[in-house]
């Protein structure tokens, strides 16, 4: 039990209060209590009032007195029987109190002796003798007087039940004084000392934690069994309200002794750091906030800068939170805001290098070299969003770099394929564990640089799930308009892309989702020709390769026709990688015979080629005489560069079935469809008896059937291999054609030109049906490459047929009768 909540030490409030003498007073004599039932006091006696206290017979208590009233009542009883009646106030805060404002049962008590303190205030130490119940007021004024009846103890001794009750309030005793530590010890030793139940209950009823209703409720009960028992229920509600102070101060001060615990250690870590010359987290943050001061970022990013560092100060260096902040501010710091390097606007070096790395691709490095020149007038154009697309191994993620390297730029590089999380774009939310910026602000943060040449791998590659879409992601750090703000999760804060030069690269625009496809500005980088691949291979692929292998110039040399026969027979492909690595098996069998000290051939060969690398692997597709009618020769685009295909037809006698093979892809068989249609609807204008339509079975084959055929460029092959099969007129000797048809005979334009004619002229080709649309393309050409090819550009079916069909060894081909097809085609 606190003192401070014992009704000895609260009558020290206000007016007649307890003084602070020994907290306990109590009498042990058990005659000199006996003695005190026998005595016989007066019916009329002075009332004292007191606040916040009930006095209990046989109890020893101090009271100050200082109400001129109460002064007066304790100097008249002094000097006569010193016997004074004791009755607690109502309202403890009533300085002038009636005889409604107290209780009107209370405890005769003896003055034992009175003190004058210096301050004028009086204390007497009172001692209660016996209950009284006030039965008849007298007089308030000097002081309060009354007549009284004197109430008896109902106690009986020697019971089961007062011994049991006995034991229980000693037990709840002795339990408040182990929960209380501010209740001196001696209390046990003067509890133990106690052998009448009666005094117990009153010693324990003046002691305990409970409001003065509480206690006078005590004190007006007469019987004392019940008297004990409610005590008892108040000692228990004390005990459970000390044991949950003491729970909550045990928690509180655990609490409290590990924060001083830390703070300890903290403490002596930041000795032991700076005796040592390590870093403290003070230390930390301050040279963060002296490399923020010299940062070009804007007013708001510095003003959320110092406001995370500030955080970062707040959190305890040992939670979990602390790295995070500190990662966090740290990432700030270390991105490029406003750093940008000086570009070399020298357009002719910047020519001069694009031409030394990469042989061809004038289109595209024609455009960078458009690019310089604008912002070398303009000074401020936004970064373009350039996108190269064509077959693998053609050099565009290589042009990146000699970009970057022409611009006197940085170079990042990031490769999407298979990039299938919207987080690895725009960072996960900092809440998160683990949480990382996107790859985009990581690779900002390595660069150190606001507008290097940021090259997107693989943009075609990129794929979604369930986790998101990345394409999507793209759509705000590809847009020119939209990049200048671009907000990470992990950053919050808003930064500017728009002088980055991004350069996506693919394989297909197929699977480039059409909003981000429209955001880019697409330069197709073709296939090379034959004599590209031949300038490649002698300037960068054989040097290259040498170096890698430890190998010097006098150590080896290659034969233009040794590199031709590597490119035709053992690679086929748009790009250089596969030659490459034929290239480097060939420089490996040189440098095992270094090695290994033994003779060898320095000028490679063809025939040495062929000993490195054995058989030919591909078998170039060449011109074939057509020494029938129903064949014409065809040209196709691959990922791979052009090939030259054969278109086969005959008939057999039948019910008009159409037969298709060659694994032909659904574009390929209803160009045939459309053919044959055309044909039937335009029989009589080109001389076809229309039964043999009806007669005869169609077969169309295109050779190398294990290799899958499509495309929409084989429509006018069809046509003219059907009109040659039914009209028995055999095709010009070294013709291709592409094209596509319509029903109306309309001839269509096709794309890959460029392939087709190269492909056309390896095979031997000298003249070539073209769309007339398609004449655009041939311009894009160099001489070189096209020279003595003819072209033949065509609007319709007719000009196609006039083109490319021989007359037919019959007198008049518009007159060739169904009898002499039928005779033709039986032989």
């Amino acid at each position: 039990m606190n003192k401070n909540d014992s009704p000895l030490y609260q009558s020290l409030i206000m007016g007649d209060f307890a003084s602070e003498g020994d907290l306990i007073h109590l009498i042990t004599d058990d005659e000199e209590a006996d003695q005190s039932q026998l005595e016989s006091y007066s019916e009329e006696i002075p009332i004292l009032s007191v606040r916040n206290t009930v006095l209990f017979p046989g109890v020893v208590i101090p009271i100050t007195v200082g109400r001129e009233r109460s002064i007066k009542l304790v100097k008249k009883a002094q000097k006569g029987d010193k016997m004074i009646g004791v009755c607690a106030q109502v309202n403890p805060n009533n300085d002038d109190p009636s005889w409604d404002d107290i209780y009107h049962v209370g405890t005769i008590a003896k003055i034992v002796k009175m003190i004058v303190l210096p301050d004028g205030n009086t204390t007497i130490i009172i001692q209660g003798k016996k209950r009284f119940k006030i039965r008849e007021t007298i007089t308030e004024d000097p002081y309060f007087q009354a007549k009284v009846e004197y109430l008896e103890e109902t106690f009986p001794e020697g019971n089961k039940k007062i011994q049991a009750l006995e034991e229980s309030l000693k037990d709840a005793a002795a339990k408040i004084l182990q929960l209380n530590p501010d209740i001196p010890r001696e209390a046990q030793v003067a509890l133990d000392n106690i052998d009448n139940t009666a005094f117990l209950t009153h010693f324990l009823s003046s002691n305990i934690t409970a409001p003065v209703e509480s206690k006078q409720k005590l004190l007006e009960i007469n019987d004392g069994v019940d008297r004990a028992t409610l005590l008892l229920e108040f000692m228990m509600k004390d005990i459970q309200m000390l044991e949950l102070k003491s729970e909550i101060h045990k928690k509180v001060h655990t609490d409290i002794d590990q924060q001083q615990r830390d703070y300890f250690l903290r403490q002596q870590m930041k000795v032991l750091q700076t005796e040592l010359g390590e870093e403290g987290p003070e230390k930390e943050v301050e040279e963060l906030r002296a490399r923020g001061k010299n940062k070009q970022w804007p007013e708001e990013v510095g003003k959320h800068f110092e406001k995370e560092l500030d955080k970062v100060l707040r959190i305890n260096p040992s939670a979990a939170e602390y790295p995070i902040a500190l990662n966090y501010a740290e990432v700030m710091v270390d991105l490029p805001w406003n750093e940008f390097t000086e570009d070399n606007f020298d357009l002719r070096r910047a020519k001069d290098i694009l031409d030394k790395e990469h042989h061809g691709l004038e289109k595209v490095k024609e455009r960078i070299i458009e690019y310089l020149a604008v912002l070398k007038l303009k000074q401020d154009l936004k970064g373009p969003i350039l996108c190269l697309y064509g077959p693998p191994g053609v050099g565009k993620t290589s042009l990146g770099k000699s970009i970057a390297k022409a611009l006197g730029r940085k170079y990042v590089r990031m490769s999407l394929g298979g990039l299938h999380d919207e987080a690895e774009i725009r960072g996960h939310r900092k809440t998160y564990v683990g949480a990382m910026p996107g790859k985009i602000i990581q690779n900002m943060k390595k660069v150190k640089s606001s507008n290097p040449v940021y090259v997107l791998d693989e943009i075609d590659k990129l794929s979604s799930d369930f986790r998101g879409d990345p394409s999507s992601a793209f759509l705000e750090v590809l847009d020119p308009e939209q990049n200048k703000a671009f907000v990470d999760n992990y950053l919050e804060v808003d930064y500017d892309l728009s002088k980055v030069l991004f350069i996506a690269t693919a394989n297909s625009l197929e699977t480039i989702q059409p909003a981000l496809r429209d955001r880019m500005e697409m330069i197709e980088v073709t296939g090379y020709t034959m004599e590209e691949k031949v300038e490649i291979a002698k300037k960068h692929l054989i040097p290259k390769q040498r170096k890698e292998h430890g190998l010097k110039a006098k150590d080896i040399s290659f034969d233009k026709a040794a590199i031709v026969k590597v490119i035709e027979d053992y690679t086929r492909e748009s790009g250089v990688r596969n030659l490459e690595r034929q290239l480097g098996t060939v420089i490996r069998n040189v440098a095992k015979s270094i090695a290994m000290e033994v003779e060898y051939q320095k000028k490679i060969t063809p025939a040495m080629v062929r000993k490195v690398l054995g058989g030919e692997v591909f078998d170039k597709e060449m011109y074939q005489d057509n020494s029938v009618a129903g064949v014409v020769t065809g040209l196709a685009w691959t990922s791979v560069g052009g090939e030259i295909l054969f278109i086969e037809s005959s008939l057999s006698k039948g019910k008009g079935k159409l037969t298709l093979s060659g694994q032909l892809g659904d574009v390929m068989k209803e160009s045939a469809m459309t053919a044959i249609s055309y044909l039937r609807s335009k029989a009589y204008k080109y001389g076809i008896d229309s039964r043999i339509f009806d007669h005869y079975d169609l077969h169309i084959h295109v050779p190398a059937g294990a290799v899958p055929k499509d495309g929409p460029s084989a429509g006018i092959t069809m046509l003219t291999a059907l009109a040659s099969l039914y009209t028995q007129r055999k095709v010009k000797a070294k013709l291709a054609m592409t094209g596509e048809i319509t029903l109306r005979g309309k001839v269509m334009p096709v794309g890959g030109i460029k392939e087709k004619i190269l492909a056309a002229k390896r095979a031997g080709i000298k003249e070539i049906v073209l769309c007339k649309r398609n004449q655009k393309d041939i311009e894009e050409i160099d001489e070189q490459y096209v020279k003595g090819v003819a072209f033949h550009f065509v609007d319709n079916v007719d000009e196609v047929l006039e083109i490319s069909l021989l007359n037919s060894k019959v007198d008049d081909p518009l007159k060739f009768t169904f009898e002499e097809l039928s005779k033709s085609v039986e032989v």
